[in-house]
């Protein structure tokens, strides 16, 4: 093992995938520099932590050199010295020094970019992946559920849905898993671009198209489409997956979509008839984060047939899980670093979530970058599922690619859960 004493910590204001400002972190050792950098989200929970931004007219009001001044000036003289191999210890010291719940002070962008580039610095001192240095003996690769149709905030469609996924449940291993979501989307491609032209295979934020669409079922229809065309059946070798971002659409408890305005009743026998039509088998925020009751209610209608997840209502946030949990709203936890700004915070948030029997999803963000870590997350965490975009454009690959990297080091220890990715799990 390495000398893990912290000499010093650097950030810098770098651009992510939408070409937005953001922080990234560099911890110097002994034994090298190690960095991370911030995602950031577009359709974003009410209630996650500050992402610090500088207003003003540089960057339109973006920039985030407030974000990068509080990590050379405030965190900096804290961590040096600090064992970069103890994570808790190390992100406790900026909860501490930040002192509010939602990160207002030192930026949950500025605390992120460090607590991703420490837990890297201290898998490199142990010699360790970083899936390794978070927990030890992590094998199990997860499903991947892949946005190949982007709506909402993610595209500048009609489709209020914000995503369209697929899930290819009939995989053996991780390998194949991608292997077959990349010919869907391939396919799904020449279907859109001979049915509609080429602007109709423009991409979103996440990589996936933006179609010329204004109807859920039009996106569903072309992707089972695409799926039995590129030689798959559906619903037994490659499922489907929504992400509704319903707080977008939703105003007073009315929610607009597909062209017509419905209450709380209505909305969910809209899903309940999405699931009876179409081999959907999970369902994200589909309702208003705060309508914890209304969730409750789908969870029990439908919930034992499809995933039920809190993203914008759950905001890998134990107080919003716990709450969650007591009204038995959803069945699974999104999970997002960045929306409660350190990895040992959102290892708690998986932890509680896997003790009430919730599964857990690791999640990417619409403004990503090159930065892999939450590869490992998911590894680590055993969760056995991650949503990290379309495969395509070169973060979303990058999270990709690193798994399947991992996946050839652990050989034949390498585990994937196939069909059985969103049955609860235990801790």
């Amino acid at each position: 093992m390495a000398d893990g004493k912290v000499l010093n910590v650097r950030g810098r204001e770098v651009l992510d995938s939408r070409g937005n400002p953001t922080v990234e972190a560099e911890i110097t050792t002994s034994f090298g520099v190690i960095s991370a950098i911030a995602p950031s989200g577009a359709s974003t929970g009410t209630h996650e932590v500050l992402e610090l931004r500088d207003g003003g007219k540089r960057y339109g009001g973006k920039g985030v050199q407030k974000a990068v001044q509080n990590v050379n000036k405030l965190i900096a003289p804290k961590l040096k010295g600090m064992d970069v191999t103890d994570l808790r210890a190390i992100d406790q010291v900026m909860i501490e020094l930040d002192g509010t719940k939602t990160k207002e002070r030192l930026g949950g962008n500025a605390m992120v970019a460090v607590s991703l580039a420490a837990a890297r610095a201290g898998a490199a001192a142990n010699g360790l992946e970083l899936h390794e240095h978070l927990v030890p003996g992590s094998k199990l690769l997860p499903m991947p559920m892949m946005n190949i149709i982007n709506g909402g905030k993610h595209a500048g469609t009609g489709l209020k849905i914000q995503e369209f996924m697929i899930v290819p449940v009939g995989a053996t291993k991780f390998s194949d898993a991608l292997r077959m979501g990349a010919e869907v989307y391939q396919t799904l491609r020449t279907i859109l671009k001979e049915s509609f032209g080429p602007a109709a295979i423009n991409v979103g934020d996440e990589g996936g198209f933006a179609p010329p669409f204004d109807d859920t079922r039009q996106a569903l229809d072309a992707i089972v489409k695409a799926i039995v065309k590129a030689g798959y059946e559906p619903g037994k070798e490659v499922s489907l997956a929504l992400d509704c971002a319903a707080s977008e659409f939703c105003d007073q408890g009315v929610y607009s979509i597909d062209k017509r305005r419905v209450g709380p009743q209505d909305l969910m026998d809209y899903y309940s008839a999405l699931v009876r039509d179409y081999p959907l088998v999970s369902i994200e925020d589909p309702v208003d984060e705060e309508a914890f009751d209304l969730m409750a209610l789908m969870t029990l209608r439908m919930g034992r047939k499809v995933q039920i997840i809190g993203d914008d209502m759950f905001v890998t946030n134990v107080e919003r899980i716990r709450k969650a949990i007591s009204k038995k709203a959803g069945n699974c936890t999104l999970l997002k670093v960045n929306q409660i700004g350190t990895v040992s915070e959102s290892m708690d948030a998986a932890k509680l979530s896997f003790e009430a029997g919730y599964r857990v999803v690791v999640s990417h963000r619409s403004g990503e970058t090159e930065d892999t870590s939450i590869a490992d997350l998911a590894v680590a965490l055993g969760c056995g599922q991650i949503k990290t975009g379309a495969p395509a454009r070169a973060e979303r690959t990058a999270k990709y690619n690193r798994l399947l990297r991992i996946e050839e080091m652990l050989g034949k220890k390498a585990a994937f859960p196939g069909a059985d990715f969103y049955k609860p799990k235990k801790s």
